[in-house]
Order: C-alpha cells, then structure tokens, then sequence
C-alpha cells in the first residue's frame, strides 16, 4: 500500500449480505493499524448484527467525519483476508450498474469482480551458479575426492549450465534439498524461487511461438484504413465515442479491430475485446497471438479458479495489454483502458441472465468514460439498437461491404417447407438440401447443418400453410402449455389449443420439436460414410471441448458440422461451401418481440459461414415461412431493407429502440403469494400508468412457469423515457422492502433480450 495515502478516520462499507434492507453502506471507525492502507474496493472484515460476529464487506468511500454520534461507530475489524481488491473505477461501475439495472450494491460489486478470490500462486524454483565455471569445476572435483558424490553432480552440472531448473536437480539428478541447502550456505549456488502464472493458453502459444510478434499483420484495403485512420483522428484530438462498424461476412472487421489495437498499445494503453461465445476463443486468440505475441490473454467462465486470478494479476501488473473473452472480460483490472471492442455486438449473451441484469454494450460506453476510453462495436447485422443510435448521430459509423477475399457472397435459396409436405416429403432435410449436400460429400467441400433452436418456447404452427397461433394485443406467437391452453408471455391473454388449423382446417398444426442429436441418426442412416461432428450444449461440456470440435472440424476430420447457434458466430472455415438452416421458423415464433431481429441475424450469419474460401458458396434455409420478410431479408442480404420493416413494428409496438420496456419477474414458492405480490407491484406501476409516458402488460404466467418449486409470473412497463422506468422500479422496491418476511424474490430487467 502506498504510505503517502491520507489516513482517513472513517470508512463507509457495504456488507456482503445481498438483501435490499442493507443494501446501503454502513459508516465504521478505521482502527489506528489500518489508517493509510484502506482505499474504496478494499474487502474488510467488520462486526455487524446483533450477534456481535463479523461480516465480509468492501470499502466505497473514506471520510474525514461522520454525521452521527461517535459512540455509535463500531470499527473495521481488519482487512479479509483471500479476496481481491477492486479500484475505485470498479465501485464507481458497480454502483452505476446497480442504478441502471437494479440489484444489491454488492451483488454488483461482485459482478465486476472477475476473479472472486486469491488463490495460491504457483512457484518455479532454480539452481543458479555463483561461482565462475572453472570455480564451480575444481570444487567439483574437490567434492569427489572427499566422497561427496552428489555435490560432485551438481556442481559438475553447474559448472557447464548457469541455471538449472530445480525438479531436473531432485528428478534427474537426485540431488537432496540438504545437499543444497549446503552449498548454497557456502556461496557456490543461490536457489531462486519465481512466480509462474497459470495459462489458459499455453497450449496456443507453444503454436504461434515460429511465428513472431506483427507477423500476422496484413495490408488494409481503402476502406478498412479510412476506419483506423478516423478512429485515430478523433483520439488524437480528443474525441471519445461510440463507433458502430456494419462489415458484412468477411469483409474483414477483425483486422481492422488488430489494427486499432496496434494504435492503443502505442500510446502504452490496454485493449478490451469482447466476443460473444468462449466457442470464439479458439479462432480469435490464434490471430491476435499472431500479431501480439505474448501480451495477449483470456477470461472467460471455462478457467479454472486459478487462472482466472493469474491473468488478474497479470492485468493489474501489466504484464499483458490484450484481453479477450466474453461479457465478464469486460471487468478485467487493466488501470489504463484506452479501447474496447465488442465483435457481434448484435448477440443477446451480451445481456447478463442472472441479477444485476447488465447489458455489456451500455455498460462498456460507460466503463470506457471512466478511462476516457473509446468503443468500437462490429456486427454483419447490427442490433437495431445500435443501427437506431448511429442512424441519430450518437454512434460513429462506418460500412464494410466487400469480402477481403474478393469473393461474392453466397447463393441463398429459402425452401418453402408446406410444398415439401405436399409434395410427399416428410424428411427433415428438403430435396435441395439432400442434392447439394451429395454434390459437396462428393467434391469433398465441407458442409454446416445449423438447426436453428432459439427462442425454442413451444409456439405452434400449422405445417400445411404455415398459420403461427399469435396473440390478438401483442403480435407475438402464442406458447403452447401442458395445461393445454396457448398463452402470451407479454399480457397473460390466453385460449385454449386448436386441434384443426383456423385458417385451413388442416389437423397438421402442433408444436415445432427437433433435436441435434434426431438430425446426427439421420444423418449417419442416408450418409453412411460421411464424417459427422456434432457441437451442441451436450458435446460442449468438458473443458476445451468448443476447441477440440473446432479444430478437428478445421483440420479437416469431418465433412459435416452440425450444431446450434454456436457454430455460426463468427467461424471462418475456408472450405465450408454449403450450409443448410434446418428450422428458420424455430426463432422466428418464439413468443418475443426481438423474434423477427434473432431470426434475421441468425440466417445471414449462418449464409456468411459458406464461401469464405476459393470456391463460391450455397446456403438453404428450410422454412414454413418464406414469404416472411425477415426471411426475405436475409437471403437477399439485406440489412437495410430489414431495418426499415422491424424499425416500423418497433415504434407502432413502443418496442426498442423506439421505446422502453422493463420486465419484472416474481418468484416465489407459494403460486398464490407470488401471483398476489406480482399483481400488487403491477398496481403500483398503474397508478402512474393515466398520467403519461406509460403502458403496463400483465401480469401473467411466464413462459417458463415453475423452477425449482418456484412459481414465476411476469409483467412489463413501457415507456419511451428510461428514467420513467428507473422511477417506477424505485417504488416497487420500496413496497418489497417495506413487506416483512417476504420469501418471494423480484428481478428487473432493462429491455430484455429475450421473453420470459
């Protein structure tokens, strides 16, 4: 700690108890011991309670008084022992996402911890020469003659190599620790002990060491430069902002990410990139360890506990600027952040699914004001928030709408499902799809199956036209329940389930199902001698198991990779020449506002996997839908055209971007308390709901009604002001807090990225 740092008297400390009655910081007298080692972020150990224990906190603030009686201050019992310390910088994010989101101050606290608690460091310990090599030689030779047979070994050795790594000493030499202990009392060795850092990818790096540092560098074309070169204009004059870059499939986004990143490094900066799967990593690392060398590293939930602290540790001592993962790299302890990256900024695994329900796009343009910092988002299909903000001048913008390879994007062609059935084809592959896979097998190209299984909640279609069940007050797919009735997850309107088609009386309507594991038996039954590689959530469990698939995949030791969304995130496989979307529809009626957006970036990212390399490209989306315009879109590669129809739909709806809606979830092991506390929450939203900017939803039962043995019922807010919804979400609290002995728990979450 620095000695120099003001002795305050007083500290003010949230305890680590996540409950809204203490969610507020609690003032504590500094004992004498501790003045000038205490600074915000500091994990603390203080008495709290009636019982007279202690309790774990961090320290927000330090003050010179207090505004209350001395007596009553209770002091700081000392510093927690095994937990990391967070920066200022961290306390002031958490409390802003503790604002923005809702939740306890320390549950946010917690979220900007990437690395929970120290763990022990690992040791490399060395046998280092004192003596000059003729010195060490003729001890050597004295030992021998007085019988010391192992200081004549390792003398001997020492006297032909300075260093020796200590496990070859007591392994290979089989040299004592008191025959050690000895010569180095005698000053012929010094025995050196060095921290080692745990590496996530050690095994990546053993792999790019032939290759040097800025290696991986390529020429940028005239419009990737213009990206880099404005960029770099606004930074040198000043100017921090948020920049939108629309590059589609191949058009070289990543290298222009490199290249911005070159810049930040120069100027003895940090650099945050966010990718939106730890299925990424694989791919991502190997480029930028090509061109960064050993300055770059990862964070992601697959490390081990250890891991992730080393590369906090390595972040806070500066011994890597790079760090690359998913949403909780965006919290790494770098202290002079000068970039952050957010590649596919369009994915909803941005959006946090646990409490505080933090969205890593808005929380990362207010990190990055923290460190005066600039933000660059990329995506071949933008989030329509994004698109929205760059459309009104608060986001920079920029277009890439060439492939670097030269190469035309591929041919799409959306097969209409309802003509298969009547044509007699029952199979889950359409005809085009089984002819153009046999071409490929045949010309040993490589084929990707993606079976589109988002949103997957149940909606219900009619196979023979195509008729999807949808709510009359949301326009959004009704979910089929085991109660047999059909219900909407916005209003809680509910019918009962059709048996017939209301609109062409075919008995043919029901819930759509399918499964990877259906799709692979298939397979391996008409393909007999086709290499299958399946990447799903059940072959993805095991530790660098995404890795594994990839590179196999990569090497050539398939010919078919088949899996969900994962496999078409930013992919790049050369010889993949054909992919097929089996279930367009699945996403499409998933009961979400958002349906139409997920579904026209899934489709035109899963087509950009096909034709990156030297031969032409063909994609397949299998559909009951193909007149839907997000389908159209899609296969035209068409982004604008989309925007300008679900831009329409989101204002006419008051959806985001064009408005505002917050989603409260009620949980509790009582259905009745549960459906009472959600309706009386819904009250209070409603009193306010007649005086203007405010639209209330429900409550009904979520789309997924019980977990756990808890009940769950969900209501939402609409407003085009956010403070408006800060506000109500405050009341609410209050109600909860002032309610004694409430089991039931309530989330808020911030324009959520899927339904409930």
């Amino acid at each position: 700690m620095n000695k120099e740092r003001k002795e305050f008297p007083y500290a003010d400390v949230i305890v680590d108890i996540s409950h809204e009655s203490v969610d507020r910081p609690f003032s504590y007298r500094v004992p004498e011991h501790l003045k000038g080692k205490l600074e915000p972020g500091v994990s603390v150990l203080v008495p709290f309670g009636k019982g007279g224990g202690t309790r774990q906190g961090y320290v927000v603030a330090l003050r010179d008084s207090i505004s209350f009686e001395e007596n009553r201050v209770k002091e700081i019992a000392g510093i927690a022992a095994g937990d990391t310390t967070v920066s200022a910088v961290s306390v002031r994010l958490a409390g802003w996402i503790r604002e923005q989101y809702g939740s306890t101050m320390i549950a946010a606290l917690k979220t900007v911890l990437p690395a929970k608690q120290r763990k022990r460091n690992l040791e490399k310990k060395e046998i280092c020469r004192l003596l000059s090599p003729e010195e060490t030689k003729k001890l050597a030779e004295d030992c021998g003659r007085k019988h010391r047979n192992a200081m004549e070994r390792l003398l001997t050795a020492l006297s032909e190599q300075e260093r020796i790594p200590m496990e070859l000493v007591r392994e290979k030499l089989h040299i004592s620790p008191s025959t050690i202990n000895s010569l180095e009392k005698q000053g012929a060795l010094l025995v050196e002990t060095m921290r080692v850092y745990r590496d996530p990818i050690n095994s990546l790096r053993e792999a790019e060491q032939k290759s040097a540092p800025g290696s991986g560098g390529i020429r940028l074309s005239d419009a990737q430069r213009n990206i880099v070169d404005s960029i770099r204009k606004d930074y040198d004059a000043g100017v921090r902002k948020t920049y939108l870059i629309h590059g589609i499939t191949g058009s070289g986004k990543t290298e222009v990410y490199m290249a911005l990143i070159e810049e930040c490094l120069k100027g003895g900066r940090q650099a945050i990139v966010l990718i939106p799967e730890i299925a990424l990593t694989y791919q991502t690392v190997s480029r930028f360890l090509k061109r960064f060398g050993g300055r770059v590293s990862v964070l992601h939930s697959g490390l081990s506990a250890g891991e992730k602290y080393d590369q906090c540790e390595r972040a806070k001592n500066g011994d890597i600027d790079v760090i690359i993962g998913p949403r909780s790299a965006l919290f790494t302890p770098f202290d002079n952040v000068g970039l952050i990256i957010i590649d596919e900024e369009h994915e909803p695994s941005y959006k946090s699914e646990t409490m505080p329900k933090y969205h890593a796009r808005e929380t990362a343009v207010y990190l990055a004001s923290l460190h005066r910092a600039s933000v660059v988002l990329g995506s071949a299909t933008p989030s329509l928030e994004s698109y929205y903000r760059a459309k009104q001048g608060e986001y920079g913008f920029f277009y890439l709408g060439e492939r670097l390879t030269g190469n035309v994007l591929p041919k799409v062609y959306p097969v209409d499902l309802r003509r298969e059935l009547r044509e007699g084809n029952r199979s889950i592959f359409s005809r085009k799809l089984q002819e153009l896979m046999e071409d490929r097998l045949e010309k040993k190209q490589q084929i990707m199956l993606f079976l589109n299984r988002r949103g997957y909640a149940g909606f219900v279609s009619c196979r023979s036209c195509g008729h999807v069940m949808k709510c009359p007050h949301c326009s959004v797919s009704l979910s089929e329940h085991k109660n047999g009735k059909l219900v909407c997850h916005y209003c809680g309107y509910e019918e009962p389930a059709v048996k017939n088609c209301p609109v062409c009386s075919s008995p043919y309507i029901l819930g759509f199902r399918a499964g990877t594991e259906a799709v692979e038996e298939r397979l391996h039954r008409m393909y007999p001698k086709a290499r299958v590689l399946r990447m799903d959530g059940d072959t993805t469990k095991k530790k660098e198991s995404y890795e594994k698939i990839l590179s196999a995949f990569a090497d050539g030791e398939a010919d078919i990779l088949l899996g969900t969304q994962m496999i078409v995130k930013g992919h790049d496989f050369p010889a993949v020449t054909l992919v097929g979307v089996l279930a367009a529809d699945m996403s499409l009626f998933a009961g979400d506002y958002r349906a139409a957006e997920r579904t026209f970036q899934l489709l035109t990212q899963a087509a950009g996997r096909a034709g990156r390399g030297s031969f032409p490209g063909e994609v397949v989306i299998q559909t009951y839908k193909p007149e839907h315009y997000s389908i159209v879109h899609a296969a035209g590669q068409n982004y604008e055209g989309f925007y300008e129809e679900e831009i329409l739909y989101r204002e006419i709806g008051l959806y985001p971007p064009a408005a505002h809606i917050m989603a409260v979830l009620v949980t509790g092991p009582d259905e009745g308390r549960a459906q009472h506390l959600a309706k009386e929450l819904a009250k209070i939203a409603r009193r306010k709901e007649e005086s203007g900017d405010l639209a209330v939803l429900g409550p009904g039962t979520a789309s997924l009604a019980k977990l756990s043995d808890h009940y769950r019922f969900i209501f939402y807010l609409k407003s085009s002001d956010v403070k408006i919804l800060a506000g109500q979400r405050e009341c609410m609290e209050e109600y909860i807090q002032a309610l004694q002995k409430c089991p039931e728990q309530v989330q808020f979450d911030v324009d959520p990225m899927s339904g409930y």
